[in-house]
């Protein structure tokens, strides 16, 4: 699910045209064809045998079982041809004994990046020096996947910029709060939703004026990059250690840092992580009762990175 992203129109993977099957009329109607039409040689020989000598006929009923034969045999194999195209066009999960198992990832729908505003560039093309993103915030949020259940709360609008400060210890909100109101920022906007396997996901978008404010932000105020970590930790979260696997995504201009909760923790982890794209920073989180599980949470931030991007 992870390589989901289009502009404007997703593209449509080439199929083969399935063969068109062989009736069972047509097949028999080539088969008398065959048998009833005789060939020029079996003509030239009738006109030149010698006159009184007969030309030997094979029996009419032997003629009318090889033409059942033919038929019989066309037929087959234009079903078995048809078989075979149809299991190919389904999903191998689609096939019985051939279905494979789940590697952890979820469904999300196939992802479009928002339109622009008439005459304005994207956040990373020249003439944008403030990578600025000139499409509506809310739409750059990443949607649930199928069977997720939306937080009644977290709908994709707009939210509070204490509603985002409460994300994090008590004891780190009033810093992070003197932060915000210093560095101009425009909005933040938020989706959250529960998936069936009881993980709970959000997703904060901090658009400001500029790259130069949202580098501030996560740079001074969260220390995303930081030697002994991230200095704002989320709320309930003692220790955090460093994800490797933001290493092995690339997308251009965009920065990534993605940790996990230190053991040992309490009946609940959280994986979190912080996406600086231009003038916009994200930061997603996922908990989970016992462990939050690693190929969601990269799957996850890898996509949003991506839109993002």
């Amino acid at each position: 699910m992870t390589e989901q992203l289009t502009t404007e129109t997703a593209a449509q993977p080439e199929t083969d045209e399935p063969t068109a099957p062989v009736t069972a009329s047509s097949a028999t109607e080539a088969a008398e064809t065959q048998v009833s039409e005789p060939t020029a040689s079996a003509t030239e020989a009738a006109e030149t045998a010698p006159a009184g000598s007969a030309v030997p006929r094979r029996p009419r009923r032997v003629l009318w079982a090889v033409a059942r034969w033919t038929a019989a045999v066309v037929v087959c194999g234009g079903v078995g041809a048809g078989t075979a195209a149809g299991i190919t066009a389904l999903d191998r999960n689609d096939v019985p004994g051939l279905a494979t198992e789940s590697d952890g990832r979820w469904d999300y729908p196939q992802l479009r990046l928002p339109a622009l505003p008439a005459d304005r560039p994207r956040p990373f093309t020249a003439g944008n020096d403030g990578e600025i993103h000139h499409a509506d915030v809310r739409e750059l949020l990443l949607p649930a996947p199928a069977g997720a259940t939306p937080d009644p709360k977290l709908t994709g609008g707009f939210v509070s910029t204490d509603a985002y400060l409460a994300l994090y210890g008590k004891e780190s909100r009033g810093e992070l709060k003197r932060h915000l109101a210093d560095s101009t920022l425009r909005h933040v906007a938020a989706r959250g939703w529960t998936t069936p396997d009881g993980t709970r996901t959000s997703i904060h978008l901090l658009r400001f004026s500029s790259v130069a404010y949202a580098g501030a932000f996560k740079d001074e105020a969260l220390e995303a990059d930081g030697i002994y970590g991230p200095k704002a930790l989320p709320d309930g979260v003692a220790g955090a250690v460093l994800e490797s696997f933001a290493d092995d995504v690339s997308v251009p201009d965009t920065s990534l840092y993605a940790y996990h909760e230190k053991k040992p923790h309490g009946p609940e982890q959280t994986r979190w992580a912080y996406v600086q794209a231009g003038d916009t920073l994200a930061l997603i989180t996922q908990t989970r009762r016992g462990e939050a599980l690693a190929v969601p949470f990269q799957q996850t931030v890898t996509l949003q990175n991506q839109l993002l991007g």
